[in-house]
């Protein structure tokens, strides 16, 4: 499947901002079953913009704008080809040992509830236990973009039942590493074929590492592991190593930001129907 995304986010301040710095994560690298043929990030402010990596292997870039500014677009199009991996992860590059994603973030560690849910859950199995809470979650939870915010932690979305892809993820990373299993939070994006729109953001979902599998990718959100509707752009110990977008600035007052994120599909997949006809939708927050 080739995916085409176009990834608008627009700043606007009340005064004038100085010293305006923001980290963008919105490039996606290469891996088994996802080949990135073209991606541009592009901007209305002049500036400079430099290309590396984080700790955790994810393309970054850091975007300087010249002097002040009182509005700032940041615009992203690209296009990648995926392929059916069944959720299996391969070929990408990890510049840190699994270990490091037993360890449990700000945003989710556990309560006693999510205690209780991981004893629950818990198959003696990895992947068994991976798919059960996946299933579970599922279930369970209702997806309500109102109810929580970017500092929302698992423990109150797990307490509420409700929450976005963010929370779902969260839940989903705390509970299993409780059970000894390395985890990590996925930014990206998700073709969806229903029309359905939650809110204008990009897709999250987890990664954990499975015996005799590797890295596979469980979608909470949509009680799944990823398909090739999935495009894999960052990964973290939770949202905020793997926000799309973070920044700095002095001065400017208030602040007002849009996002709008289209997803395209050329090609056939099971249950999307004919994306030939170029489905245009938006991705699941």
């Amino acid at each position: 499947m080739r995916i085409r995304v176009d990834y608008s986010t627009i700043y606007e301040y009340a005064q004038p901002a100085s010293n305006v710095l923001q980290l963008l994560r919105v490039q996606p690298a290469g891996h088994e079953g996802q080949h990135v043929v073209n991606w541009r990030i592009d901007s209305d402010c002049d500036g400079h913009l430099r290309r590396s990596e984080d700790a955790f292997g994810n393309i970054t870039h850091m975007f300087y704008p010249d002097g002040q500014i009182q509005r700032l677009a940041l615009h992203v199009t690209g296009e990648v080809d995926t392929q059916e991996t069944h959720g299996i992860v391969s070929g990408s590059f990890e510049p840190l040992p699994a270990l490091a994603f037993l360890r449990q973030s700000e945003l989710t560690r556990p309560d006693e509830a999510l205690q209780a849910l991981a004893r629950q859950i818990d198959a003696g199995d990895a992947l068994a236990s991976c798919h059960r809470l996946t299933t579970l979650l599922y279930d369970s939870m209702t997806f309500d973009a109102d109810v929580t915010h970017a500092h929302s932690d698992a423990a109150h979305a797990f307490a509420i039942r409700a929450g976005v892809c963010q929370d779902y993820a969260h839940i989903f990373l705390s509970v299993v590493r409780q059970l000894g299993i390395p985890a990590r939070y996925v930014s990206g994006h998700l073709v969806r074929g229903d029309g359905l729109i939650t809110q204008p953001a990009a897709h999250a979902w987890a990664e954990a590492l499975i015996p005799d599998l590797g890295w596979v990718a469980f979608d909470p959100t949509n009680g799944m592991c990823a398909t090739e509707a999935y495009l894999r752009v960052a990964v973290g110990l939770d949202y905020r190593d793997a926000a799309p977008i973070r920044g700095a600035r002095r001065g400017g007052g208030m602040e007002t930001m849009n996002v709008a994120v289209t997803t395209q599909a050329t090609g056939i997949h099971p249950g999307l129907g004919a994306l030939g006809d170029q489905i245009q939708v938006q991705s699941q927050g």
